[in-house]
This record gives C-alpha cells, sequence and structure tokens, in this order.
C-alpha cells in the first residue's frame, strides 16, 4: 500500500512539478545554435545580428560575380583534340589566378595518369606526354582555389 501511494505520489510531482515552458532557439547567419532557453527575449535578434546581416547582403551584391563553367572554359585552350602524343594545355592570365590544379584520369578505370599543381614557373602552359597511353577517352579535370571543379573530356587516339 506505501508503495503504491508513493509511486502514484511521485507521479503527480512529475505531471504537476515540471510543466511544459516554451524554449526559444537564436541562430547565427551560418545556422549554428547560439541561444536555446527560456528568455523570451530570445526570439527575436539584437539590432547589432540586424545589421551585419544588412552588411552582409550589401557586400555579398557588390561582389564581383563567379567565373561560370562555360566562360572558364572560354579561357582554356585544349589542343590538339583528338591527342596522338602530346597534349597542351594553356590558360588566360584572367584564370591564372584561379587554377589550384590540373589533373589527367582514365574515363574507364578512374585512374589517375597525371597531376600538376598550378606554380608561376609553368607560364599558363602545360604538355601532357600521352604517348604511352592507351588509346580512350579522359577526363582532364581543373580544380580552382576556391574548391569548384571544372572537367572536360578529351580522347586519345
Amino acid at each position: 500500500m506505501k508503495r503504491k501511494i508513493l509511486s502514484l505520489f511521485s507521479l503527480l510531482i512529475g505531471f504537476l512539478g515540471f510543466s511544459q515552458t516554451e524554449v526559444y532557439f537564436k541562430y547565427d547567419e551560418a545556422g549554428n545554435q547560439r541561444y536555446r532557453g527560456t528568455n523570451s527575449a530570445a526570439k527575436t535578434a539584437p539590432e547589432e545580428l540586424k545589421k551585419t546581416e544588412e552588411l552582409k547582403t550589401v557586400a555579398s551584391i557588390q561582389q564581383e560575380p563567379v567565373m561560370d563553367e562555360k566562360a572558364f572554359f572560354k579561357q582554356i585552350r585544349l589542343y590538339p583534340v583528338p591527342v596522338n602524343d602530346y597534349l597542351t594545355i594553356d590558360w588566360t592570365e584572367e584564370v591564372d589566378g584561379l587554377i589550384e590544379s590540373v589533373s589527367l584520369y582514365q574515363h574507364s578505370t578512374v585512374h589517375w595518369k597525371f597531376q600538376q599543381q598550378n606554380i608561376p614557373s609553368l607560364n599558363r602552359k602545360l604538355k601532357i606526354n600521352m604517348t604511352g597511353y592507351e588509346w580512350g577517352v579522359y577526363v582532364i579535370r581543373f580544380t580552382l582555389k576556391d574548391g569548384r571543379i571544372f572537367s572536360k573530356n578529351i580522347t586519345k587516339r
């Protein structure tokens, strides 16, 4: 009997003592949670956060446009295609600052055949000796400094 009264009493305390409360969350512009609690003032962002968000949107509008893949490949020359012996790649000064590395791999095996970092001594030109490579489709891949990857298929005969 004592046991039933004790369990009933603890259930009653649990039900009445811990009522539901509203919990508020506050996030920064990157989506990270900065506040979690019962303070209702946290529902609205402070004026400082609103001002910084406005400045960021203005800065993003004023930022120069990012070069897309089509415009990028207008600045790149790959020749001769299809390749017999040597593949020559050269690019303009405009995209030289964007390119981090150039890689080549065989499409059917996904095996890296060639990798080269973009360094000033390349003088915006790269020559790949493909005489020992098998016939087929190869993928030339440009890794940019901002993390984007642009690729193009070429054939070797």
